[in-house]
């Protein structure tokens, strides 16, 4: 039983690290288009209100990878206890 869950807790950390490295993929991404936005399209209406879209996009990446962050190392704990 001990061994399954372990298993378990091993597998759930393995899945929480991804869900943390796709979030840092994309608020990598966000802040590049968001500068590429401001450096060179700043005229352009409809690229601007994208603009806005990421920003918001950003803030939400942000936040759900420490979410992510809490749980990958509250799963840690467990597996060293």
């Amino acid at each position: 039983m001990e061994q399954e869950r372990i298993e378990i807790l091993t597998e759930a950390a393995k899945h929480r690290a991804r869900e943390v490295m796709h979030h840092q993929i994309n608020i990598d991404n966000y802040r590049l288009a968001i500068a590429e936005i401001d450096a060179n399209h700043a005229d352009d209406e409809t690229l601007v209100k994208f603009k806005a879209r990421l920003e918001e996009l950003l803030a939400s990446s942000i936040a759900e990878q420490s979410k992510e962050k809490i749980i990958l190392k509250v799963i840690k704990q467990q597996l060293e206890t």
